[in-house]
Parts: structure tokens; C-alpha cells; sequence
């Protein structure tokens, strides 16, 4: 029998050294080891630095849940249109589908037919109305969702450094004000339209345009987005292939307003889309330092169109198109054109819709409370997409603070609406000054032209 053999304390000792050094090496090299480690180290570079606005963002929205709840409970409810709506819907149910005899307590019904269809919806749900705080939480619902579709598009881009969004979301009492306490519709169709511009971003054009005439048949004032929207379509798929997308929207829009177009097709149209309405002068926040006679006047609401219209013109020639391109080859199919055809690149898709929806802001006839919603996400963006370099960071966090306490200011004044307009038109400057939009990366082209084929 051989006798055992006492092993060696020098080499256990070595192997267990070099034990302790492999499993070192492997937890030193691990990505997320890795990602620790440049997080520790660049820890006071967090807030500023890009790539980290998805750690930000991510404790932000789990601040924001607790903000809500706190909002609700301690905060007083403030009614202006909720009642409105449900007397309006109200009425659908008792069977009126003639959209010149529906109204509610502040005026007659103006929205399309999906605002109704998702309207009733709540009606029932909050017991007929009146389980407002019930309402309070779906509306908080509706924030946080809308919050996780904007921060997405943030991500994507990486151009605001992550800071912005302290303002984005803690420092803004009245988008908190617009979604929990007063309850409109307009944060139902923004958190519609954000989720279209999601899936825009990920190739998916024929199901964001389905979810994007969604929006429209909430609020109209998603229809800002159109221009900016059919460049898009067009640059991506030329005019033959843009024009089934057209169609799907229109056939949405035709389907869920079926109803009250087989009782009256006029009144519904007119109602719904009513490119003419007339806004009241006190509850102006953009145009208040004119007097009233001209605010009302016919000639200067077709002399903001005009503006409008010129201005969406100059952006789509000079500043969308790529260089060297021919605006007018975007008719073409892609592989006809002469310039060999590039899919648009996230931060292309995004700036393209949120300029085009600014635009419509600066030139609108008048801009009530609830309408900062429509663009209060984007500014952001807007502001740090800007062409112009000696713009410092602070000067663009100090407009962002300027647009915010021109829509606080109630009522508003001649300072607040000018001040307003002083800080859209820095904004639109620095947007026509920006650098050309560059193409997607080849390999995001091949990625996307694989969605399209599916989509």
C-alpha cells in the first residue's frame, strides 16, 4: 500500500493565490464590474454627461410616481372641463349622435370621435364622472407613461444632458397641474402622439401613423405634427408608397367618427375640425399685450397662417432636406432618386416632427394654459439642437424657466406673452442656425429597411 503523500504548503498557497487572481480578473473584467467602476469614477460627471440619462431618468420617474400620489392627495382638485366631458359623452350615450346638439356646462362638443370613444371609457370607469380621484390616478397613469415614451426618445438621441430633466419633471407645477388636477384631453393625446413618434424611431412607419391618427381623433392640435410627418414619409418612401400611410390615417379617422357622420357628416366635420374657431381674448397666454379688436381680427389670424405656412416652407428647403438633395426627388421612390437614398436617423425623425410642431406653437392665433402640453417635452430638445455654439447651458436652462413662468403667469400679462415670443424666437433661430441632419449608420439603415419590409 503506497503511503499518502502530504501536500505541499507552498503550492496549495500558490494555487490558491492564483485562484484569488482568476476569479479577481473575472469579476475586474465583468461589463457590468466594468460599468460600476467608470460610474464611481465619473460620478460627479453624471448629471452632465449624455450617457447617463438612462440611471437619471430612471430615478426620476420612480421620484415622479411619488410626486403624483402626493399631488392627488394634497392638492386641491380644480374643475374646468371635466364635467364638460362627461355631459358631452353623456349625451352620445343617450343616443344623440348629431355632434351640433352635444355639449356640456363650458360649450358645445369640439373634439373628434376618439376623444369621445376614450372619454366614455372613463365615464363609466369613474362611476359616471364622479370618482374624480379615481380619475386623478389614471390621469397620473397617463404621466407616467407619457414620461417613459418622452425619456425614451431622450435615450435614443443623447443630446440633453441629464440634468434638464430635474426641470423636465419636478419643476414644472403646471404640466403637473394639466394631467392631475384639471384632467384634459390633451395629455391623452400627447401620450398617443409620443408613443407614434416611438415607433417611428424604431422603423415601424405604418403602425405609427395608425397610432398618430389616433392622437388626431383626440385633439386636433396633433395635426401640428403632419408637416413635419409627411417629410418624413415622403424622404423615407417617396409619394406611391407614402400615400396607402395617408390612407390609413384618413380611414381611421373615417371609422371611429362613422357614427356621427351617418347623422350629420357637416356637423360632425365642422365641429371636430373647425380650423376657424374663435378664441376667447382672456385666456390668452401668447397675445396678450395686443389689444383685443386686433387679437380677434380675421386678417391677422390669415397673417399668422401665412407666416406658418412660409416658415414650415423654408425649414423643409433649407433645413430638412439633406444637402445636395432635390426637395422634389422625394417624390420619387428612394431607389429612383439621384442622390442614393439614406433612412432617416433617430435624431433626424425626432427634430424634423418636434420643429414642425414649434413652428405651429410660435404662429398659433392663441395658446391657452392646457396647451403647454403640447410642446413643454420637446423644448428640451429643441434647445440643445441648436446651431448655436456661445448658447451655454445656463442660457438655455434660463429660456426653459422664462417659457415656464410665462405659462404660470395667470393672468397673463404684456411682460409674460412677450417674454413668451422673445424665448420661441431665440428657439427658432437656433433651430434654422443648426448643422445639417446627418443619415442613419449603415448598419441601423439595414436594420430598419428589415421593419419596413415587415411594416
Amino acid at each position: 500500500m503506497r503511503p499518502l503523500r502530504r501536500p505541499c504548503p507552498r503550492r496549495c498557497y500558490a494555487a490558491e493565490m492564483a485562484g484569488g487572481v482568476r476569479r479577481k480578473s473575472l469579476v475586474s473584467t465583468s461589463p457590468l464590474w466594468a460599468k460600476l467602476r467608470a460610474l464611481w469614477q465619473e460620478k460627479h460627471l453624471v448629471l452632465f454627461k449624455a450617457e447617463y440619462t438612462l440611471l437619471v431618468v430612471s430615478v426620476l420617474w420612480f421620484l415622479e410616481i411619488g410626486i403624483n400620489v402626493w399631488v392627488i392627495q394634497k392638492v386641491a382638485y380644480t374643475e374646468i372641463d371635466w364635467k364638460a366631458y362627461m355631459d358631452e359623452v353623456e349625451g352620445v350615450i343617450n343616443g344623440t349622435y348629431d355632434y351640433t346638439q352635444l355639449k356640456g356646462d363650458t360649450g358645445p362638443l369640439v373634439y373628434p370621435a376618439g376623444f369621445v370613444y376614450i372619454f366614455t371609457a372613463l365615464y363609466y370607469i369613474t362611476s359616471h364622472g364622479v370618482n374624480i380621484r379615481l380619475g386623478q390616478y389614471i390621469f397620473a397613469a397617463f404621466y407616467l407613461i407619457t414620461l417613459l415614451l418622452v425619456f425614451r426618445i431622450y435615450h435614443r438621441t443623447k443630446k440633453v444632458p441629464p440634468y434638464v430633466f430635474f426641470f423636465v419633471c419636478c419643476a414644472s407645477y403646471r404640466i403637473h397641474s394639466i394631467f392631475v388636477l384639471r384632467l384634459f384631453n390633451d395629455p391623452v393625446a400627447m401620450m398617443l402622439l409620443f408613443a407614434a413618434i416611438n415607433l417611428f424611431m424604431d422603423g415601424f412607419w405604418t403602425l405609427g401613423c395608425g397610432l398618430y391618427s389616433l392622437a388626431v381623433s383626440v385633439k386636433m392640435n396633433v395635426l401640428l405634427f403632419a408637416p413635419g410627418l409627411l417629410f418624413l414619409l415622403l424622404s423615407e418612401f417617396g409619394l406611391i408608397r407614402t400615400i396607402p400611410k395617408l390612407l390609413l390615417c384618413a380611414g381611421i379617422q373615417l371609422m371611429l367618427g362613422l357614427p356621427f357622420l351617418q347623422e350629420n357628416p357637416v356637423g360632425y366635420v365642422s365641429r371636430a375640425f373647425d380650423l376657424g374657431r374663435q378664441f376667447l381674448f382672456k385666456w390668452t397666454v401668447n397675445w396678450r399685450f395686443l389689444p383685443e379688436w386686433l387679437f380677434l381680427n380675421r386678417y391677422f389670424h390669415l397673417l399668422l397662417l401665412v407666416a406658418h405656412l412660409l416658415t414650415l416652407l423654408l425649414f423643409a428647403f433649407r433645413r430638412w432636406k439633406r444637402p445636395g438633395e432635390n426637395i422634389f426627388e422625394l417624390l420619387k421612390e428612394p431607389g429612383k432618386r439621384k442622390v442614393p437614398p439614406q433612412k432617416s436617423s433617430v435624431d433626424q425623425i425626432v427634430l424634423i416632427l418636434f420643429t414642425s410642431n414649434f413652428i405651429g406653437m410660435c404662429f398659433s392665433r392663441s395658446l391657452h394654459y392646457q396647451f403647454y402640453v403640447w410642446y413643454f417635452h420637446t423644448l428640451p430638445y429643441l434647445l440643445w439642437s441648436g446651431g448655436v455654439k456661445k448658447l451655454a447651458h445656463l442660457l438655455r436652462v434660463l429660456i426653459l424657466g422664462l417659457i415656464e413662468l410665462s405659462w404660470n403667469t395667470y393672468p397673463s400679462t404684456n411682460s409674460s406673452s412677450a417674454a413668451l415670443h422673445v424665448c420661441h424666437a431665440i428657439i427658432l433661430l437656433c433651430l434654422w442656425l443648426a448643422p445639417p441632419l446627418t443619415a442613419a449608420p449603415a448598419e441601423t439603415q439595414e436594420r430598419k429597411h428589415v421593419k419596413d419590409k415587415r411594416h
